[in-house]
C-alpha cells in the first residue's frame, strides 16, 4: 500500500480508501466485516462512511452501515489501526427521515455526532465531514447554479463553531467538506482563518473519467491552500469497470436494482466509456484498474475511495495501487476527455 499525508494534520492515510455505502443494503454485516478484515490486512487504513448510509437512503436501512462498522470495532478490537471518516447529512427532501431533515446547525450536529459515535462504538471520529452544503447548490449530477429563492442556510460561522467544540471535546479530530463548490471551499477556509475556527482539510466530491469538473477550480484550491481530495464514485457506479457496456444489466448491480442511479448515464457517456475501455485493452490493462490508477496519480488526491459488493471486486480495486499509467496512456485518456468533456458531472 502507498500512503499520503494530509497537510495541516498528522494523518497519513492509505492511497486506497475503503468506501462502505453498500453495507446494510447490498452487503450483509458479515460481508462488511470480511471486507474490513481484508482491507486492513492489505494496508488500507482509511475508511469512509456516513450517518445516512447505506444507499439508497431510506428510513428502513438508515444508519446500518455505521452500525456494521461498530460491531467490527467491538469484535476485532482494532480501532487504533483505522483512520475513520464519517459525515453528517445535509438538508434535502430525500433524507427527511433523519431528524426531520438534517441541517448544519448546532442542534443537528450535536445529535448527529452522538448518534454516529454510539453506532460506530468509538469515542472519536478522525475526520468528520459535511456531506453536502446547507445551501442550494448543484449536487449529485445537477449541472448549473441558480440563485436561491427563499433559502435560509445555516451560517458557516455557526457550523464551524460547533465543530470547534467537538474537536475540543475530543469527539472529532479534523473536519472536511463533501459535494462542495469552489466558492464554498474558499468561504470555509476564509472564515476559519478570520475567526480562528477549524480548517477544512479535505474535500470529498465525485471524481472519475466521466466527471473531471473538480479540476476546473477545486484542484487549484487543493494545491494552493493545502487541502486534499477524497474522490468518491471513482468507477462511476461501475460504468468505468465496463460492467454495463452494450446494455448489460448485471444481476444485483446498483444501476440494475435502482433506476434512480442514473448520474453517470449522461449524453456521450457510452461513447466515452467505449473509448476509455479501448485504451485499457490496447495497453493490456484491466479497465477498472486503469480508471482507478488514473485517479491514484492525481496531485490533489489523498485517498481514492473504492466501494465493492464482492471480494473479487475489492481485491482488484485495492490492487490498482500497484498500477502505473504510462505517459502514452495518460495522453490517450486526455484526448478522449477533450472529445467528451465531463459527460456526467
Amino acid at each position: 500500500m502507498k500512503y499520503r499525508d494530509i497537510p495541516h494534520t498528522d494523518l497519513n492515510i492509505s492511497l486506497i480508501g475503503l468506501g462502505t455505502m453498500t453495507w446494510g443494503e447490498q452487503n450483509t454485516e458479515a460481508e462488511g466485516h470480511e471486507q474490513m478484515d481484508y482491507a486492513l490486512g492489505e494496508g488500507v487504513n482509511f475508511w469512509d462512511t456516513a450517518e445516512m448510509y447505506p444507499v439508497p437512503p431510506i428510513a428502513e436501512t438508515c444508519h446500518r452501515t455505521e452500525s456494521i462498522i461498530g460491531t467490527w470495532f467491538a469484535s476485532r478490537k482494532q480501532r487504533d489501526k483505522v483512520i475513520l471518516a464519517s459525515k453528517i447529512a445535509g438538508p434535502g427532501p430525500h433524507i427527511t427521515h433523519i431528524r426531520g431533515g438534517s441541517r448544519m446547525n448546532r442542534d443537528h450536529i450535536m445529535q448527529a455526532i452522538e448518534g454516529s459515535l454510539q453506532r460506530l462504538q468509538t469515542d472519536y471520529i478522525d475526520l468528520y465531514q459535511l456531506h453536502w452544503p446547507d445551501r442550494p447548490v448543484p449536487t449529485f449530477g445537477t449541472r448549473d447554479y441558480s440563485p436561491p429563492k427563499g433559502a435560509d442556510p445555516v451560517p458557516i460561522e455557526e457550523t464551524l463553531g460547533v465543530l470547534a467544540e467537538l474537536i475540543e471535546q475530543g469527539k472529532i479530530r479534523y473536519v472536511g467538506l463533501s459535494n462542495e463548490t469552489p466558492w464554498g471551499a474558499m468561504k470555509f477556509l476564509q472564515i476559519a482563518e478570520r475567526e480562528g475556527l477549524p480548517r477544512m482539510v479535505t474535500i470529498q466530491n465525485s471524481y472519475n473519467l466521466l466527471n473531471r469538473t473538480f479540476d476546473s477550480g477545486l484542484s487549484e484550491i487543493c494545491e494552493e491552500e493545502g487541502m486534499r481530495s477524497l474522490p468518491y464514485s471513482p468507477l462511476a457506479f461501475g460504468r468505468l469497470a465496463g460492467k454495463y457496456r452494450h446494455g448489460a444489466k448485471p444481476e444485483g448491480a446498483r444501476i440494475t436494482l435502482w433506476e434512480r442511479f442514473a448520474r453517470y448515464n449522461g449524453p456521450n457517456s457510452d461513447a466515452a466509456i467505449d473509448e476509455y475501455a479501448k485504451i485499457a485493452e490496447d495497453a493490456g490493462l484491466d479497465f477498472a484498474q486503469m480508471s482507478l490508477a488514473w485517479i491514484n496519480q492525481r496531485h490533489h488526491v489523498a485517498s481514492n475511495l473504492i466501494g465493492a459488493t464482492t471480494m473479487e471486486q475489492l481485491k482488484s480495486n485495492i490492487d490498482s495501487v500497484n498500477v502505473e499509467l504510462s505517459g502514452e496512456v495518460r495522453k490517450a485518456i486526455d484526448t478522449v476527455h477533450h472529445r467528451y468533456p465531463n459527460p456526467c458531472p
